[in-house]
């Protein structure tokens, strides 16, 4: 790709694209979007990290629109932005967006369907059924660290969503400083 800047489509049309291919493959259209607050990664009873197999909504739920946030704050980005299905769940696809030039080399041979013209790739993945963890136990004793990076470490987190909702960007790691230091400076006067 040259140094010439991409214009992405709106949502819905991305959408429409990716929901078009996933009927064109059997797969269920309606999608169910994930952060990356709600994976669930796991050991096995070895002590290995398993593959993805489960996610949750109920304890950390994303709000309306969140999808549309994060392909929009994505979309600004000129690296790669990936359509990424998990699997499904009672009927629906679940998905969730990331976007990092990690996935430039990635291609059909990976699973990608690629869009040049739009820097955008889908990946259709497994013809699996994920589970969906409403036990707050199981969900406390997921794995978040140590584990190998994998492409759903490039998914936007929750915390990002609100910031977009609340001020209508993610913040810089400034402005995050300074938050913390007048959170804590208030605490201090007693405000």
């Amino acid at each position: 790709m040259s140094n010439q800047r991409v214009q992405r489509p709106d949502f819905a049309t991305a959408v429409h694209e990716w929901q078009a291919l996933l009927q064109r493959h059997g797969l269920p259209v309606e999608l169910l979007w994930l952060f990356s607050d709600n994976l669930c990664f796991e050991a096995d009873g070895a002590g290995k990290l398993r593959e993805l197999s489960a996610f949750q909504i109920q304890f950390t739920p994303p709000p309306p629109h969140a999808a549309e946030d994060a392909y929009n704050y994505f979309a600004e980005l000129q690296t790669r932005l990936v359509f990424y299905r998990l699997g499904s769940h009672r009927g629906r696809s679940v998905c969730l967006l990331v976007c990092d030039d990690w996935f430039k080399a990635r291609g059909e041979q990976d699973g990608f369907v690629v869009l040049d013209k739009w820097n955008i790739a889908f990946r259709r993945g497994p013809v699996l059924e994920l589970e969906e963890v409403t036990d707050f136990e199981r969900w406390r004793q997921r794995l978040i660290k140590p584990r190998p990076l994998h492409d759903l470490d490039f998914s936007m987190d929750l915390k990002a969503v609100h910031e977009i909702l609340a001020h209508g960007r993610v913040l810089t790691t400034y402005e995050h400083y300074a938050l913390r230091f007048l959170h804590a400076w208030s605490r201090l006067l007693g405000r």
